[in-house]
């Protein structure tokens, strides 16, 4: 597997625009301009709860996760949010500054007749690095590690046999796959302003210089499995 080295100037300039904020005042800030505060309720009516299926994963900042899996065809609705911790009903000023034992994850609705569990591991994998610990892009601390979530032991299996797969074909050369394979407990839905934050704030400096070009490299080696509408 190649190696890019990257620039010294350019790892400054992605460490400087972290999904952390750099402090209190400002997520305050953020807040406040864009309506934060409150719990985001669901899209989807109680009718169409019993059609769709959830998965759930953490892999990074959340906003770049969430637009990714809603790229996917068959994925009815993304949520950003918290999982993989013990405390109760956490804010994103915990788990950003890693108070809480959470990761920052997406509660994916997906459509089995049109795309299964295996293919959204899939995703999963194509769409990050599991071999990096703590840590995606310029995102440091245990709150933006890798965990694929399971609901029961078929897909434990299928998570786990997916990670064999990739170690045999030796798709990340001697780097070991340190992706959490986790039993799905609790997923508590992010504050309102984190939801679809990527669509929203297309001006955000971390969205065009993070977010957006990681979707663009999921979507170039993904192009069967992205929604007609997206180009």
């Amino acid at each position: 597997m190649n190696i890019v080295r990257t620039p010294f100037l350019i790892l400054l300039f992605l460490a400087s625009i972290r999904c952390q904020p750099k402090n209190k005042t400002d997520k305050q800030e953020v807040a406040q301009k864009e309506g934060s505060g409150t719990r985001m309720e669901t899209k989807l009516t109680t009718e169409q709860l019993p059609e769709y299926k959830t998965a759930y994963f953490a892999s990074g900042c959340f906003w770049c996760v969430e637009a990714i899996f809603e790229s996917v065809k068959g994925v009815k609705e993304v949520y950003s949010g918290y999982s993989g911790g013990s405390e109760k009903n956490p804010t994103y000023e915990e788990v950003s500054y890693g108070r809480t034992h959470h990761a920052e994850a997406v509660e994916v609705h997906y459509d089995p007749k049109v795309i299964s569990f295996t293919q959204l591991v899939q995703v999963f994998f194509g769409s990050h690095d599991p071999t990096s610990l703590n840590r995606q892009g310029p995102d440091r601390g245990a709150q933006y590690r890798s965990i694929a979530f399971y609901k029961n032991d078929k897909q434990k299996k299928i998570i786990q046999d997916y990670i064999a797969k990739l170690e045999a074909e030796n798709v990340y050369g001697d780097r070991s796959i340190v992706t959490e394979v986790k039993p799905f407990e609790k997923f508590y839905i992010a504050e309102e302003y984190h939801q679809d934050y990527e669509r929203r704030n297309p001006n955000n400096s971390y969205i065009k210089n993070v977010s957006i070009p990681r979707l663009n490299r999921f979507k170039e080696n993904f192009k069967s499995y992205l929604k007609e509408d997206v180009h």
